[in-house]
């Protein structure tokens, strides 16, 4: 029987089921707040349900479409779902709330002709609306090399995602509102459907054993259904009293999922925290919508005023991007040069892989068994630490060219607990707790929910209805403070330092550079000890610049390693009449030894070699005795036919472009960006050369490599094809309403969304910005706000922002033109008369598209899940961009009527 046992150390599998059940999370909370929100903005059941129905139906196709076209569901594929989700809910919303308008305004025409007419008045803007959308995605497709590779799947899925809403939105959802609205021939039947609609209802949550989702939402419903039934003195109440169960059974099974407070506040007080923020941001849309005529009118009145605060809200967008940079040096210094630094820049936000790559490197000198004991003692140190949950370490490198590890490097992997106790899915646990709060155990009694170390979870009894368990200790706050403990006790004589690496991100930046860090600089040069000069003297200037740290900072060891020559002395070896070649074969053979035969098993060879033992070989004073035989007869001493010594030679050697290459390697500081990090590298390094302080010597040249390359070549794609993008969707705008200045009005849109994506990213790198406690949680933490660097996921998110920003302006536009073809008007008075009706006619829907967005991003924003890092930069500036698009519902309109009013003026002018 085997003694072999295999032990696998690290496994991708737990870390693609976290990011997955973040996504999966994040899909179903956005369910949720949806329906709450569609419930709150339609105040119709039926609607409601229409509305709310078309949303999973959506997503089945798009899942449908995924399998069909082989697009794998990964972290990012679905987030072009989840961003997705709003738009696909205002194709619904918008189509709904037109025909029950035209339904209200024209009650006597017949159902049939009340939708289709209904459908041709907002179809065409709903259908260039999601145009726009996805050709925005367009960059997105083109983009190359592995940002292609992450981010096409998501251009895939919200195409697929948008084109199952607008098909359901044209051919299910006019249909459905047909059945769902038509008189009944048999009320009575009908009757019996609703109530029986309400049993199966109550029989599915039942089955489920959820008991409170039968109480609050069967009385909602019973309440609603019936109160067409009683006395029109109370039908209003009761009729309130069923929307109220409703909306809070909604919001406390919304705060059960979402928790947005986190784990440590109670459901009480995540419902209540859930309540006020989605509350607060409908109360704000319903306000806006009250006094939007008035405000409009206000804005007609004073176009060149109104026009100022969309302007200046580009020029605050422009700073927040570029900073103030403008005037003297003097300048630098004052309050906004201090207030707008400008966004830094990156590759890619980093993913939170569960795991650390420890990979320093000992002296080219050292020894196997002195390595040996460096690397299995700190192991110990690091499985000490409680949040570890296992690490492995290794020395040496595979026998292979395409391993660019040096012989002299660690590779320690470092898996650490997740936050809270998860299951094989990524999903937290709860567990039973007593009254107190403690964590009841399977053999009885409790433990301590304030104790400094976590329980075994195997030791806790599960509950559906209990409390997530935190594994870390209190000090622990997040993977930072891991890794600060990591090279605490990592330290070890002739160690160098490591930058902070994780297993993923390592591997391919290995791949593609050769170095073992995102950050560094490869040095060319003819030969070894160019290079090895050069590299120390980089490693010296790097350790000055401020944006690195110096403890990061080394240099490849190119020469240090210890070499064992032998020298020939040719008169001495034609003094005893032995050649070269004859002198290298006695060596051969007695050091690396000569086959004499071979081993016959089966069919396969072994060499049997004679050397001399290992006492011998390995000592040099030895080796110097060792007695070569000569052809005048005798034996003669190695010593007194060669000279035998130490030399320093290269450990390794690598070679690019025909030129030999080194690296020096680098960490950037935490506060700051990648490409701040480089430039100052740079900056510095030509000063130091124009001062005359360092030269860089002839035959050498120096590059910056690692992520660096890569977010530079991203840019110069994305700058190349976004501008393509933006003119394509211009033209389908102009496909839409056949004149180039109604069309510029629409775009203009993405103009101030843009401003606005970059306003608040602005906004997430100021101390102060949301500042503020609740229940002694801070809203930084909730919402997660840090600084937030320019990286390719950041630019996806303002392309899905370009899509969706010309919504509005669509809506406004079309109604504008169909109320100015339908009517002449003979004075500017008319003309702002007419725009206030057409855009009071079409701020509903409008406000009701964008609200339902931005509700629908807040679970996104708030993710605190594995793959939320790259979830979150995509979200911020779709985000940020869409509050302040809502300009374009005044901004459309005052453009309109202004070229409608200088038409008027031109032909006045003409006729007098």
């Amino acid at each position: 029987m085997s003694q072999v046992t295999l032990v696998p150390f690290y496994d991708r599998t737990q870390l693609i089921y976290e990011t997955i059940g973040t996504l999966e999370q994040a899909l179903t909370l956005e369910v949720l707040i949806t329906l709450l929100v569609v419930l709150v903005l339609v105040m119709n059941v039926r609607a409601s349900l229409l509305i709310s129905g078309m949303l999973p139906l959506g997503v089945l196709v798009a899942f449908i479409a995924m399998r069909y076209w082989g697009v794998q569901a990964n972290i990012v594929a679905l987030t072009g779902i989840a961003i997705a989700i709003g738009v696909m809910v205002d194709v619904s919303v918008v189509f709904t709330e037109s025909i029950l308008r035209v339904r209200e305004e024209q009650a006597q025409d017949s159902l049939r002709g009340i939708i289709l007419l209904a459908m041709r008045e907002v179809g065409p803007a709903v259908i260039t609306a999601l145009a726009t959308t996805v050709v925005s995605f367009i960059p997105v497709l083109l983009l190359e090399g592995q940002e292609g590779k992450l981010f096409r799947p998501l251009a895939y899925t919200k195409t697929f995602a948008l084109v199952a809403a607008l098909g359901l939105g044209l051919v299910l959802l006019p249909t459905l509102f047909y059945l769902l609205w038509r008189k009944p021939k048999s009320p009575q039947l009908t009757q019996y459907a609703r109530a029986s609609a309400v049993v199966l209802l109550a029989g599915v949550l039942s089955y489920f054993q959820q008991w409170g989702f039968v109480l609050f939402l069967g009385g909602a419903l019973v309440l609603i259904l019936i109160a067409s039934r009683l006395p029109a003195v109370i039908q209003r109440y009761v009729r309130l009293t069923g929307w109220l169960l409703g909306l809070s059974w909604l919001v406390w099974m919304l705060a059960r999922a979402w928790l947005p407070l986190g784990a440590q506040v109670s459901l009480l007080g995540n419902m209540v925290f859930t309540a006020l923020l989605v509350g607060g941001i409908l109360g704000l849309s319903a306000g806006f919508v009250r006094v939007y005529p008035q405000i409009l009118r206000w804005c007609l009145r004073h176009k060149g005023v109104f026009l100022l605060v969309p302007a200046l809200v580009m020029v605050w967008g422009l700073l927040a991007w570029q900073g103030f940079r403008v005037g003297p040096d003097s300048w630098r210094d004052s309050f906004l040069a201090q207030a707008f630094p400008g966004l830094g820049s990156e590759f890619m936000p980093t993913l939170d892989e569960g795991a650390f790559l420890y990979m320093p490197t000992t002296m080219p000198h050292s020894g196997v068994e002195e390595n040996l004991r460096a690397i299995r003692s700190i192991d110990r140190r690091l499985a000490a630490i409680p949040e570890v949950e296992v690490t492995v370490g290794k020395w040496g490198r595979v026998n292979s060219a395409l391993d660019p590890a040096p012989i002299s490097m660690f590779e320690t992997v470092i898996q650490y607990t997740p936050e809270y106790s998860t299951d094989a899915r990524g999903r937290r646990i709860r567990y039973a707790v007593d009254d107190d709060g403690n964590y009841l155990l399977k053999e009885g009694g409790s433990y301590p929910a304030q104790a400094a170390t976590a329980p075994n979870p195997e030791e806790l009894v599960e509950d559906s209805e209990g409390k997530y368990l935190r594994l870390w200790r209190p000090q622990i706050q997040s993977p930072d403070d891991i890794w600060a403990e990591v090279m605490q006790v990592a330290q070890w004589p002739g160690l160098t330092s490591a930058p902070k690496l994780q297993p993923i991100a390592t591997r391919l930046v290995m791949l593609q550079t050769g170095m073992r860090s995102p950050f560094g600089v490869k040095v060319f040069a003819p030969n070894l000890e160019v290079l090895s000069q050069t590299l120390k003297e980089l490693e010296g200037h790097l350790k000055e610049v401020p944006g690195i740290k110096p403890e990061t900072v080394f240099a490849d060891q190119v020469v240090g390693k210890p070499y064992l020559e032998i020298e020939w002395d040719r008169f001495a070896l034609a003094r005893y009449g032995l050649t070269i070649a004859e002198a290298q074969a006695f060596l051969a053979g007695a050091i690396g030894g000569q086959p004499i035969t071979y081993s016959v098993e089966g069919r396969e060879r072994y060499a049997v070699r004679v050397r001399y033992a290992r006492d011998f070989r390995e000592d040099p004073a030895q080796l110097k005795e060792s007695l070569v035989s000569v052809p005048v007869g005798g034996q003669v001493a190695l010593s007194e036919l060669a000279e035998v010594r130490f030399v320093r030679g290269p450990q390794s050697l690598r070679s690019e472009d025909t030129f030999l290459v080194g690296y020096v390697l680098f960490d950037k500081q935490p506060s700051l960006a990648e490409g701040e990090v480089v430039l100052q590298a740079e900056y510095h390094l030509q000063a130091l050369q124009a001062q005359g302080v360092w030269a860089v010597p002839t035959g050498v040249r120096y590059s910056f490599a690692g992520t660096y390359q890569q977010q530079v070549r991203a840019n110069q794609r994305l700058a190349v094809i976004i501008p393509i993008c933006l003119v394509v969707i211009f033209l389908i705008l102009y496909l839409q309403f056949r004149s180039a200045t109604v069309s510029a009005m629409v775009f203009g849109g993405i103009a101030v969304a843009f401003a606005g994506g970059f306003v608040a990213l602005w906004a997430y790198g100021r101390p102060g910005f949301l500042d503020l406690n609740v229940v002694g949680i801070s809203l930084r933490e909730v919402f997660q706000i840090h600084p937030v660097n320019l990286s390719v996921a950041v630019w996806v998110g303002f392309i899905a922002l370009f899509g969706i920003a010309t919504d509005d302006g669509v809506l406004m536009a079309t109604q504008l033109r169909r109320r100015f073809q339908s009517a002449t008007m003979d004075s500017p008075e008319e003309i702002r008369a007419a725009v206030v009706e057409a855009g009071t006619r079409r701020i509903r829907p409008a406000m009701m598209t964008t609200t339902t967005t931005l509700i629908a991003l807040l679970p996104v924003l708030t993710s605190p899940g594995r793959g939320a890092e790259i979830m979150v930069p995509m979200a911020i500036p779709t985000f940020g961009g869409m509050v302040f698009q809502v300009m374009t519902v005044f901004i459309v309109p005052v453009l309109f009527a202004g070229w409608q009013e200088a038409r008027l003026w031109m032909q006045n002018r003409k006729g007098s």
